[in-house]
């Protein structure tokens, strides 16, 4: 395991068996694909991609809520693809998942108080109520939700709210690492902006480390510190943020950059992809990504490119820097 590195993801593989098929060859969807990266402590990893890549499926992995065909998932040295049910209740005290929908996420029968000290109740059955209760109340304060509002229900709030009540929950058990998987795209962009410096303030706070999901580039720049960009199950390209926005090198990173909205004399030309996405369940030979690619060569259609540095801390799976 690296130095410093507080997760560490090895040749991590997830399919998803395709419906009932019981005379002919079972067909699966690849969601992830022989994934490798690590996230040092105290950094914000951003997974960025399409809907549908596997982004979130990585997210669900690593945190447990579902299990990984093969890979291994190194937590601070053990890994978690091994472990049994009964040790992840330990795990879980130390990994947390912020989701994109606040609302969903929110149980609609209890006061805010009460759904942000449960994970207490769970943990730490002998800690006191006003115990709890404090906790609870200072976490709720410090993601800007007043103490006044302890005892009210979850539609009684606004979604940028309702998210922060979310955020709150998440910190209860002082976890090492957060998953925010697409936290803020169900908010409206000015109350993205609050949510995402709150997140930044909360990481300098409590010491986090977080795997930031999200399909919104201009997003995953305002709060990440290195970059992963996922295609169909698999890292295209993995970076620091400034080498990715300055000069990214997969052409799937330069598609994706050329539609983030920008002013001025930096705009850059768009790029747009020809056809459709593949199907995860029937994905192309060779690079995954040819059938789209403006600059696809013959080996594209029958070799799968390997991970290569390109400077460091980048990475790229392409043939044209072979």
């Amino acid at each position: 395991m690296n130095k410093g590195s507080l997760i560490e993801v090895k040749s991590l593989t997830k399919q998803f068996p395709l419906g009932k098929q019981w005379f002919k060859e079972k067909k699966v969807v690849r969601a992830v694909d022989d994934l490798n990266f690590s996230i040092q402590k105290g950094e914000t990893f951003g997974l960025v991609g399409e809907s549908g890549c596997g982004k979130s499926t990585t997210g669900r992995l690593i945190n447990g809520l579902i299990k990984a065909n093969e890979g291994e998932i190194i937590f601070d040295g053990e890994n978690l693809a091994d472990i049994p049910d009964r040790k992840w209740k330990d795990y879980r005290k130390r990994m947390q998942m912020i989701f994109q929908d606040p609302f969903a996420s929110l149980s609609p029968r209890m006061k805010i108080k009460d759904i942000v000290m449960e994970p207490l109740e769970v943990h730490y059955p002998n800690m006191s109520k006003l115990e709890k209760q404090e906790k609870a109340k200072k976490l709720l304060e410090i993601c800007g939700i007043s103490h006044y509002h302890l005892n009210k229900y979850p539609h009684e709030f606004s979604g940028g709210q309702r998210q922060r009540i979310s955020i709150a929950r998440s910190l209860i058990l002082n976890p090492e690492l957060i998953i925010a998987d697409e936290a803020v795209s169900a908010l409206d962009v000015s109350i993205q902006s609050q949510v995402l410096n709150l997140l930044v303030d909360l990481q300098e706070e409590f010491n986090l480390t977080y795997l930031f999901i999200s399909h919104d580039l201009s997003v995953v720049e305002h709060i990440s510190d290195r970059i992963g960009v996922m295609y169909l199950g698999n890292l295209v390209e993995i970076a620091t943020k400034e080498q990715l926005f300055k000069d990214p090198k997969h052409p799937y990173t330069q598609s994706l950059l050329s539609a983030v909205p920008q002013l001025g004399e930096s705009k850059k030309e768009r790029i747009t992809l020809k056809g459709e996405i593949p199907s995860a369940s029937n994905p192309p030979k060779g690079c995954k990504f040819h059938t789209r690619c403006p600059f696809a060569m013959d080996i594209c259609k029958q070799k799968v490119p390997e991970n290569r540095n390109i400077e460091e801390g980048h990475t790229v799976a392409c043939h044209l820097y072979e």
